[in-house]
């Protein structure tokens, strides 16, 4: 199958999955559940779970048991968007070709939308429904993959140095600290929790864990690639605004930083090349991370 095919197929799973966890918000404020849902729904990738759904795959294992907790990955992802997007944050107002949250719902409901998104998340994550299916041991593991990514000493560390180095000279060390945390632990943490919910053995890890750090990264200097000269309406935001803070263009210039993105889509194929053929939906998902208009 090829990429562009495996991405909407899987993408159709995911999101179907994803309206079957938002149908047990049965008590749930309507205004609350629309603002969740607004955003969970909105023309994302879905790349998360989807990651997740190609390393467990890319060692054998059928997927099913574990798709609700693939699926808190986006959950997660979601939430961290909406409050990425608040005023006293990023301040933007378009996300996905659309108002963002706080534009759409206001800036109240879009708080609350992200903490019921992250909150649910770990619901789902504990839900006996879904760890009846699977091993005490897997389920603790990926459970602490996802926290561990999520929280102070991965997403939320990175965000708040995003925070505070905002219209600071900085270094490359801290632009290093910021993404691998805000961006890369998430796709690291995806990668690890379909590799975890496979059975991976703790050599072929240190592989998958390369490989998600390496397209984490990627996937960040993209972005910073696309902010300064990509195609607005492709991107869906308004651009040029990361003038201000830590990115990859700042510190390295455009044609250094399409350097580094190869070399890192390079060295995320390089890493599961002991997978062989079952390694190549995800050696193409490194290729589109480094190719991606949006």
């Amino acid at each position: 199958m090829d990429l562009s095919s495996y991405l909407h197929d899987k993408k159709i799973i995911v999101e179907k999955a994803l309206r079957e966890i938002c149908a047990s918000f049965v008590s749930t404020p309507g205004i609350l559940r629309d603002a969740m849902e607004y955003m969970l729904f909105s023309n994302g990738k879905k790349i998360r779970p989807i990651l997740a759904i190609a390393a467990c795959e890319a060692k054998g294992r059928n997927t099913d048991d574990f798709l609700p907790y693939f699926c808190t990955l986006e959950m997660i992802h979601t939430y961290s968007l909406i409050h990425d997007d608040l005023p006293c944050v990023d301040n933007d107002d378009m996300r996905r070709g659309r108002p963002t949250c706080h534009k759409a719902f206001g800036e109240a409901i879009a708080i609350m939308a992200g903490d019921g998104l992250l909150t649910e998340a770990f619901r789902v994550l504990a839900d006996p429904r879904f760890s009846e299916r699977i091993s005490p041991k897997i389920s603790r593991q990926i459970v602490f993959e996802i926290a561990y990514a999520a929280g102070a000493e991965g997403m939320v560390g990175g965000q708040v140095m995003d925070i505070i180095y905002e219209n600071k000279e900085g270094t490359k060390n801290i632009l290093h600290y910021i993404h691998s945390h805000k961006t890369a632990s998430m796709l690291r943490a995806a990668v690890r929790v379909g590799a975890l919910a496979a059975g991976a053995k703790a050599r072929e890890l240190k592989h998958f864990t390369r490989y998600g750090d390496a397209i984490g990264l990627g996937f960040q200097v993209m972005d910073d690639i696309l902010d300064a000269e990509g195609d607005e309406e492709l991107v869906g935001k308004k651009l040029q605004k990361d003038a201000n803070k830590q990115t990859y263009v700042k510190h390295y210039g455009i044609l250094a930083s399409k350097l580094k993105l190869e070399q890192l889509v390079d060295e995320a194929v390089k890493s599961i090349a002991f997978l062989g053929e079952n390694g190549r939906i995800l050696e193409d998902i490194a290729h589109f991370i480094g190719n991606r208009v949006s």
